[in-house]
């Protein structure tokens, strides 16, 4: 009996990969194979469609979804499960544009409509922690206590350092092609020193 649930279970999973390819190839004909085989095997093709992106979470969404015929509740459902139920509002734009919002009404996904895209993530505070683009390009960024910005660095190798004073007032930024600067504040927070190399 266990062999029996076992061979099917790895015919279902052996299926449903075929049908993963398929869709993975973004082929216009073959996106259309799915969606006849689907209909015609009773297959749901949004449980489908979760299942396949979460196995390829790469974006673009919207470019694959606007193959199928699913109403926005069905899209919304989709996307909550994908981003970990942090979707809060879905804005879609006569140009095809497409933007998602997570907590603190802060734009999670955007995607273009030609597929291009752009993510963000947040840390407890609402600070932006890290984006990321299709094109590969990516940022981080580090925050102190108070919420100002220590650190950032991104995919170019690029990076900046910041330190403040108990009043937030920056007081020195250190980057990765050399320039520096360093500021002081008297009690009032009125500058009183600055120097730098630039």
């Amino acid at each position: 009996m266990k062999k029996i649930i076992r061979k099917i279970l790895r015919e279902e999973f052996e299926y449903k990969q075929q049908l993963f390819d398929l869709l993975r190839s973004g082929d216009e004909d073959n996106i259309e194979m799915v969606k006849m085989i689907s209909q015609g095997q009773g297959i749901d093709i949004l449980e489908l469609l979760i299942d396949y992106s979460k196995e390829n979470p790469k974006p673009p969404y919207f470019k694959l979804l606007n193959h199928f015929d699913l109403s926005d509740g069905e899209i919304d459902y989709m996307l909550s499960k994908l981003l970990d139920d942090n979707l809060h509002q879905i804005d879609r734009y006569s140009n095809g544009n497409v933007k998602i919002f997570g907590e603190y009404g802060k734009v999670i996904y955007f995607e273009y409509s030609d597929g291009r895209w752009r993510k963000h993530d947040y840390d407890d505070n609402g600070n932006q922690i890290y984006n990321k683009n299709s094109g590969g390009f990516w940022e981080k960024y580090e925050y102190d206590e108070n919420g100002n910005q220590i650190y950032r660095e991104n995919s170019r190798g690029y990076w900046e350092k910041r330190e403040y004073d108990k009043n937030g007032n920056e007081i020195y930024l250190e980057r990765s092609d050399g320039k520096w600067f360093k500021r002081e504040y008297d009690e009032y927070g009125n500058q009183i020193y600055y120097k730098s190399n630039w």
